[in-house]
């Protein structure tokens, strides 16, 4: 049975939220503030956190950036703030997911699906991926470019898997989002559009042979 932390002060919100999930079969712990969440964290084993930003004593950004250092536990931010930028800055410390308020609950509950599917992959995942003097290994979570080691963001870090696993295969946007992401964000593709430029600045920048490539009206892919 999946172990859940809720992290939400709103008291009627954490509530209903308990209630479909326990209904839908899962354990489910509610805590109220930043601090607290972390000691959970520390303390047990949870395989999904359900993260609101705006907390009492520590914030929901904090406590992602403090988690990331001693657990790769899913983390699923719950806001108000739905602007590009803000998306961007959660995925960049380390969310896996990033629901905007008011939401469904069935949206959460197959994000949640999805991503226990994702997690049930990782066995099978090739350890290195190599293309050209591009490596990537799951290991050490490193990247190189011809031996120079490339600071990724975890994001950047899977989408970079992603296509490496792909080599050849030109990837739609929403391919890029359902597997990356783990759900399919109708209408927020240009989501992907800015993590390739990330990757572009990062990867591509400075060398004369490119690794990135658009297909115009159709995606990207490494070739």
């Amino acid at each position: 049975m999946r172990n859940i932390l809720i992290v939400e002060d709103e008291r009627r919100l954490a509530r209903f939220m308990e209630l479909e999930l326990t209904h839908e079969g899962y354990n489910v712990d509610i805590v109220s503030d930043g601090q607290t969440a972390l000691m959970n964290l520390m303390n047990k084993d949870y395989d999904v956190m359900l993260l609101d930003l705006m907390i009492p004593i520590v914030d929901g950004i904090e406590v992602t950036k403090r988690a990331r250092t001693f657990t790769d536990i899913p983390i699923i931010m719950l806001t108000a703030r739905d602007g590009l930028e803000d998306k961007v800055k959660g995925f960049d410390i380390g969310a896996d997911e990033y629901m905007t308020k008011p939401f469904e609950m069935e949206e959460l509950l197959a994000r949640l699906r999805a991503l226990f599917r994702k997690s049930e992959k990782k066995p099978e995942e090739a350890r290195l991926l190599q293309f050209k003097g591009l490596t990537l290994s799951r290991d050490t979570y490193e990247v190189h470019r011809d031996g120079v080691k490339k600071e990724l963001t975890k994001k950047e870090f899977d989408l970079l898997a992603y296509l490496l696993e792909n080599q050849g295969i030109v990837l739609t946007r929403e391919k890029i989002l359902n597997n990356v992401w783990g759900f399919d964000f109708e209408g927020e593709t240009n989501v992907v559009d800015v993590y390739i430029r990330f990757l572009r600045s990062k990867l591509d920048d400075g060398y004369e042979e490119k690794l990135i490539h658009t297909v115009r009206g159709a995606g990207y892919i490494i070739r």
